[in-house]
């Protein structure tokens, strides 16, 4: 077993050497699988799911997310709607000036989205608090750097246009984690700003009349 996972480490690390990918996505990945199959083994008795994860031939949980009881989603009704706006209020800061450390005490929750679900990552701080390998996720819904391991900050946002069916299966990947993990926990799920709506209306219902009247100068 420990010979495999080291040869599928080793297959990995060929692949940036000789294809340049990026190495810190590698190790994301890597550690992500980890606690995936770490979770498999917890909930479904699954001993046997790490090796095909770190060989990329496994099948992502997909319907971890959606496979709710009435009860869970009566659940998850009650658990809070935040637009990014808030979200973005939920990275670690600290209540204290000039304090740079994470301390949970004085500090807000570590909170992140994907696909427009929120989980609560505070238990994680040392990876996704201040400073940490993770924090640019923190405080956004950043779909398509989960996908893609691009971690640009324009890749930080929930578009998925373009991306291709390995990277949409990453999204599940990470969906998978984030549900099953032992210490992370769903806290809600993203809504759109009611104002940002009503001024979206506003800009297509003057975009429509505009036409109207072309249409009529046309006439």
């Amino acid at each position: 077993m420990v010979r495999t996972v080291l040869h599928a480490v080793w297959i990995g690390l060929t692949a940036i050497m000789v294809t340049r990918f990026d190495a810190n996505t590698f190790f994301m990945r890597f550690f992500r699988d980890l606690a995936r199959s770490k979770a498999r083994r917890r909930l479904y008795g699954n001993k046997h799911a790490l090796v095909p994860m770190l060989l990329g031939l496994d099948q992502p949980l997909m319907d971890v997310a959606s496979s709710k009881t009435k009860d869970d989603e009566d659940a998850e009704k009650q658990m809070v709607s935040l637009t990014l706006e808030d979200l973005a209020s939920f990275t670690g800061a600290s209540s204290i000036e000039d304090d740079d450390e994470y301390d949970e005490s004085n500090s807000s929750p570590l909170y992140l989205s994907i696909m427009g679900r929120i989980y609560d990552v505070t238990a994680g701080s040392n990876f996704y608090g201040p400073g940490g390998q993770y924090h640019s996720f923190v405080g956004k819904d950043a779909t398509r750097a989960f996908a893609t391991g691009c971690l640009k900050e324009e890749c930080m946002v929930s578009t998925l246009d373009g991306l291709s069916e390995k990277e949409l299966k990453e999204i599940d990947r990470w969906v998978e984690l984030y549900e099953t993990h032992d210490k992370y926990t769903f806290v809600g799920t993203l809504v759109e700003d009611v104002v940002d709506q009503i001024l979206e209306l506003e800009v297509d219902t003057i975009e429509q009349l505009e036409e109207e009247e072309e249409e009529v100068v046309l006439v």
